[in-house]
């Protein structure tokens, strides 16, 4: 029998009152529209407790309870701080449930190339799920600030990346 495919949804901020920041929700909103072109999957939300409130995968995995798809799983990883450490618990909940059916990385536009790559280089070969589209109320400064981000984190994750592979710590 087939496996499903996977969602790895990306952690964002938790807000204060616990809550998802808008950036997890559209994160969420994202992986559960594009779940529904599949009859099964299984949704992976990925990150731990920052300042506020549960860990994040906890409070994604409330958001994708709210609007159920008829046939998924939900296998929370709740260690994750950053990208990086997500790409590493990732891979090892992947390669316990055996792998098949095909991954999917959920995250925000301007992230997901880097999570694309982070995968890829720790052997995972994920497709991207369609982003949602950020809201127009966002400042152009504080988009571009997000985009230039990525910029050095691209690089440096990748030769972390590379580098905990060749020593055998992924």
């Amino acid at each position: 029998m087939k496996q499903p495919p996977t969602i790895a949804i990306f952690g964002a901020a938790v807000r204060p009152d616990g809550g998802p920041s808008g950036t997890l929700r559209r994160r969420v909103e994202a992986a559960a529209a594009f779940a529904r072109r599949f009859p099964a999957v299984v949704f992976m939300p990925t990150g731990g407790v920052g300042r506020f409130g549960a860990s994040e995968a906890s409070v994604m995995a409330t958001l994708l309870r709210a609007d159920p798809h008829p046939n998924a799983t939900i296998v929370l990883e709740e260690t994750a701080t950053d990208t990086l450490s997500s790409i590493r618990a990732l891979r090892r909940l992947l390669r316990a449930r055996g792998g098949g059916g095909g991954v999917y990385a959920a995250t925000s536009a301007y992230h997901l190339p880097r999570c694309l790559l982070l995968l890829w280089l720790a052997g995972i070969p994920a497709r991207p799920c369609p982003p949602s589209i950020a809201p127009a109320a966002a400042s152009r400064g504080k988009r571009w600030y997000w985009r230039l981000r990525e910029v050095p984190a691209i690089p440096y994750d990748a030769a972390l990346v590379v580098w905990l592979r060749l020593i055998g710590r992924l």
